[in-house]
């Protein structure tokens, strides 16, 4: 069997006469949701705005990707089900959901969004007759997750280390909380809805993961504030930036299958895996988190002290009990 792999970051193929996972040629009709209808109708977010890079706006259910009928029939639509139907259920249901198709339903979701602003962007280089480029580590990253996410069309075994790291959290949400947020550079994600929360490094090799494992654990068991999720979510994203390794894997073609081969992210004596943590810079990403409860930088941290914190006592270190926490959610 001849295995073939798609690359639309070569020449930057973004039409909407090739589907987005393939390169195969689609018609007008042959589209998908960025994000699946059942979002789109528990949430209300038809109509509702989603604000795009460089200050572009798109309407959620404007945000579509062309793809051919097979892979929607084989492909999308069966990964679609199997979320719903965990999402749904809500938290424990979705601990069982393995972690590869987690992934590839976050992949999806993040390089749809991605897909409209280069598409858009794309478009206008055209119309100025020029080049449309990306950063070329930025577009070495986007091309291997695309390449990843093809493991819902193509045989495809990962080996290693996992190449994400993804931790999933039950958390005490009102009912019609649908928190979606990404971050292009260093291919962050999280998602809180229906009383759960996710936080993933989607190309780590699943080494900030390993590095906030000790404190994550403390609450995997626990039903956390809202404030609490969002804290994790600043301390992945903001690890994920010391991260000074990037993940690397090999490909190998056999017997009609894709073997992914990765390897555990190392220091060395010249680098550390992790640059150190700043307090003051972890701060200002903690803050943006923080912004619906009004907690600002200069609020969580002063001269000569620690950030505040929900998940730890920065005088007895012990954890904070999510049900000590007042603020509301």
């Amino acid at each position: 069997m001849d295995i073939k792999l798609y690359n639309p970051f070569g020449e930057f193929d973004f039409s909407a006469q090739s589907c987005f996972l393939t390169g195969e040629e689609v018609h007008s009709n042959e589209e998908i949701f960025v994000f699946p209808e059942w979002i789109l109708d528990r949430y209300s977010l038809r109509g509702k705005i989603f604000k795009m890079l460089e200050g572009g706006i798109l309407q959620y259910q404007d945000m579509k990707m062309p793809c051919h009928s097979d892979v929607i029939a084989n492909a999308i639509e069966p990964l679609e089900k199997e979320i719903e139907n965990a999402f749904s259920a809500g938290y424990e249901a979705v601990l069982d959901v393995p972690e590869e198709r987690l992934f590839q339903w976050m992949a999806k979701l993040f390089y749809g969004v991605l897909y409209q602003d280069i598409s858009i962007e794309v478009r206008k280089s055209t119309a100025k007759g020029k080049e449309f480029e990306l950063n070329g580590l930025l577009n070495e990253r986007l091309k291997k997750l695309h390449l990843l996410l093809q493991s819902l069309v193509v045989p495809m075994d990962f080996n290693g280390p996992k190449l994400w790291s993804i931790r999933v959290f039950k958390i005490k949400y009102s009912k019609d909380v649908f928190n979606y947020r990404d971050e292009l550079t260093n291919l962050n994600f999280s998602l809180g809805m229906n009383g759960f929360g996710i936080v993933a490094c989607l190309q780590d090799n699943g080494a900030v993961g390993i590095n906030q494992q000790e404190i994550t654990d403390l609450f995997l068991k626990k039903t956390l504030h809202p404030i609490q999720f969002e804290e994790f979510c600043a301390r992945f994203i903001y690890a994920n930036y010391l991260l000074n390794h990037f993940a690397k894997y090999t490909l190998k073609t056999k017997e009609g299958k894709v073997s992914v081969e990765s390897a555990p992210l190392v220091g060395s004596a010249n680098k550390y895996l992790f640059d150190p943590w700043d307090d003051d810079m972890f701060a200002q990403v903690l803050s943006i988190y923080w912004k619906p409860w009004g907690i600002t930088k200069d609020k969580i941290i002063t001269f000569g002290n620690s950030p505040i914190s929900y998940l730890e006592n920065n005088d007895t270190f012990a954890m904070v009990e999510p049900e000590s926490i007042t603020l509301p959610f």
